[in-house]
């Protein structure tokens, strides 16, 4: 993978941090989100956690013996992402709840500082870096990982923006990299044919394939 993927995800983290530390965020902090179920400030300490989740894995241990999986790999093996009450998105809610115990203004200037120092440490980090997400067991290289937070960047920056009432989203090099990621990860999951007809011939997509998430 090119620098193109670092790109992509610098781009896409500096507006989903000034999205994040913005005054709307802080006003609205309790209220619902645009997602049932999550507050405004639950669903910002989501979108800065593809921020500071970065850092932390990649100073965290790495599983040496794993043989990396690709981003479409990392989101096509998911199980329960349609479901409200799987093992997979009441993880999610209890991370970003973690993370926004904190507050807002602890918040933002931990994943204000985390981009700076990120924006630096990833024109350095080698093309061959691996690193391993703790509580999924997957290990990827460095780029790879990079392009499944651009979906993570593309799909929640947008969800925050219409919890605040912004027309704020991601960039474009971003959302396009989150768009190849996912169908890579709905032809991983349901193979080329599936997804052939979800593009082309919806009247036989009868496992609804690009539904990823």
């Amino acid at each position: 993978m090119t620098s193109s993927a670092r790109d992509a995800y610098r781009e896409g983290a500096a507006v989903a941090v000034a999205l994040v530390t913005s005054d709307d965020v802080a006003t609205t902090w309790d209220e619902p989100s645009a997602l049932a179920g999550i507050t405004v400030g639950e669903l910002a300490a989501h979108l800065a956690r593809s921020v500071l989740q970065v850092e932390w894995y990649l100073d965290g241990p790495l599983d040496v013996d794993a043989a990396p999986v690709t981003a479409a790999g990392y989101y096509g093996d998911l199980a329960g992402t349609s479901e409200p009450t799987s093992a997979l998105n009441t993880g999610v809610r209890a991370r970003s709840a973690e993370t926004a115990a904190q507050g807002f203004a602890a918040l933002a200037d931990a994943v204000t500082a985390a981009a700076a120092r990120l924006g630096e440490r990833l024109v350095r980090e080698p093309a061959d870096r691996r690193l391993t997400v703790r509580h999924q067991g997957h290990t990827l290289l460095l780029d790879e990982y990079l392009r499944t937070r651009c979906v993570e960047l593309a799909v929640h920056t947008e969800d925050l923006a219409l919890s605040l009432g912004s027309d704020v989203r991601a960039p474009a090099a971003t959302v396009g990299v989150a768009v190849e990621v996912l169908v890579g990860a709905a032809r991983h999951r349901h193979g080329d044919m599936a997804v052939l007809h979800a593009l082309a011939r919806r009247e036989r997509d009868t496992t609804d394939a690009l539904r990823v998430l």
